[in-house]
C-alpha cells in the first residue's frame, strides 16, 4: 500500500523505525519496526492505549530521545531531507522551525519563573532572527491567532496566572511562531475538561485550514479524532495494528484491536443503552514482547497461529491495511457467533 501513494504527496516518510531503551540491564523495545507517512495539509491521528509507543515514535523521529535510547530506521525523510543523516546541530535547525511539537502536559511545559512573553519572544528571536520589538509584536499576533484575549496584557503574565486551556493555547502559539510545515500535538487535550478539549481541537482544525500545515495528533481517545483527522494509525505494543482513512477506521475497522477500542467508546448521540465492552487483560511487557501479534492474549478471536509470529499486513485498499491473519468477513462471522 505504501508504494501506491505518490511520494510527492508526502511531507514525512518513515520506514522501519525501531526504538529500544537500555536500562537496568534490560532492553525495552518501545517501537518495533514502524513505517508510515504524513501527507501535505493532512491531519493524521495516532491512537492507542498508554504505552503503545505513540509518543516515543514521534520523539524518535525528531531525535528527542534520552541517551539510553537506541533508535534505528531504514529511512526518515522530511520534505525530501534525510533526518537520519543529520548531525544534532542540523536537527536543531529543523525542530521548532519546520517541525514543531506541542508537548503533553501544559501544566509543566512552561517555565514558571518566566513570563508568557519571554517564552514566545525567545522562540521568535532564536528561529526567525527577529529583534525584540518585532518579536513582541509577532507574539501578540500569534496569541490573538490562538484565541487568547488581551494579548498585550497576557505577555506580561506568568504561567500560574493562566488556566489549563489557556496554557495549552500558549504552547500551540509557541509552536506556530515559526510557521512550521508539520505540527506534532502530543495528547493536547490531556487533563482538560470536555468543553476546553473541544475548543482546543476546534482551534487545531481552524489553524490547519488557515496555515495549510500538516498535523500529527497523538491521543489515546478515538472519540477525540472522529471529526478532526483525515487518516488514523492504530498502535499497540510498539506496532501499527491498523491504518486507514478516518471513515474506514470508524465504519469498517479490520483489526480486532480497533474494533475493541471502538466498542469501549461511549456513543452519547445514538441513545443506545448497550453496555460498553472493556478490553480484558493488560498490554504486553515490551521488555520481553510476545513473538506473535501483541494483542493475541487479549483478543477473543486469537488462535495458535496468532501467537507464533507477527502477522503480515493484509492490504484492503490504497488507504487501509491491518496486521491480522483474519479477513474482515471471518471477523464478522466470529463476532456473530460470540454475540
Amino acid at each position: 500500500m505504501e508504494e501506491t501513494k505518490k511520494n510527492d504527496d508526502r511531507i514525512l516518510s518513515v520506514e522501519n523505525v525501531r526504538t529500544t531503551f537500555h536500562t537496568h540491564g534490560k532492553s525495552v523495545k518501545a517501537v518495533r519496526g514502524v513505517s508510515f507517512h504524513v501527507n501535505h495539509q493532512e491531519i493524521l491521528a495516532v491512537v492507542g492505549e498508554s504505552g503503545s509507543g505513540k509518543s516515543v515514535l514521534m520523539k524518535s523521529i525528531l531525535g528527542l530521545m534520552p541517551e539510553n535510547a537506541e533508535v534505528t530506521a531504514d529511512q526518515i525523510l522530511f520534505m525530501e531531507k534525510d533526518l537520519l543523516g543529520m548531525v544534532p546541530e542540523q536537527l536543531r535547525k529543523i525542530r521548532g522551525k519546520e517541525i514543531a511539537m506541542v508537548f503533553q502536559d501544559p501544566m509543566t511545559a512552561l517555565n514558571p519563573v518566566r513570563t508568557i512573553g519571554f517564552h514566545l519572544v525567545e522562540v521568535l528571536r532564536r528561529h526567525r532572527g527577529m529583534d525584540k520589538t518585532s518579536a513582541q509584536k509577532e507574539a501578540i499576533a500569534v496569541l490573538e491567532q490562538v484565541g487568547i484575549p488581551s494579548p498585550e496584557k497576557r505577555l506580561k503574565q506568568y504561567p500560574h496566572e493562566f488556566s489549563g486551556g489557556m496554557r495549552q493555547r500558549v504552547l500551540i502559539a509557541m509552536a506556530l511562531c515559526c510557521r512550521p510545515k508539520l505540527l506534532i500535538a502530543d495528547e493536547p487535550t490531556t487533563a482538560l475538561d470536555v468543553t476546553i478539549q473541544a475548543q482546543i481541537l476546534e482551534l487545531l482544525k481552524k489553524l490547519q485550514g488557515e496555515t495549510g500545515m500538516s498535523i500529527v495528533l497523538i491521543t489515546h481517545d478515538l472519540g477525540v479524532v472522529a471529526s478532526l483527522s483525515h487518516r488514523i494509525l492504530v498502535m499497540y505494543g510498539g506496532l501499527i495494528m491498523e491504518e486507514g482513512l478516518t471513515g474506514e477506521i470508524f465504519y469498517k475497522p479490520k483489526h480486532p484491536y480497533t474494533r475493541a477500542l471502538l466498542k469501549a467508546v461511549p456513543k452519547a448521540r445514538t441513545g443506545s443503552r448497550k453496555r460498553l465492552e472493556p478490553i480484558p487483560g493488560m498490554a504486553p511487557s515490551l521488555v520481553d514482547p510476545p513473538d506473535g501479534c501483541p494483542f493475541a492474549e487479549r483478543c477473543k478471536f486469537a488462535c495458535e497461529t496468532c501467537k507464533n509470529g507477527i502477522p503480515q499486513y493484509r492490504v484492503y485498499s490504497d488507504t487501509q491495511r491491518a496486521m491480522c491473519i483474519f479477513t474482515e468477513e471471518e471477523l464478522d462471522a466470529m463476532e456473530r457467533e460470540v454475540q
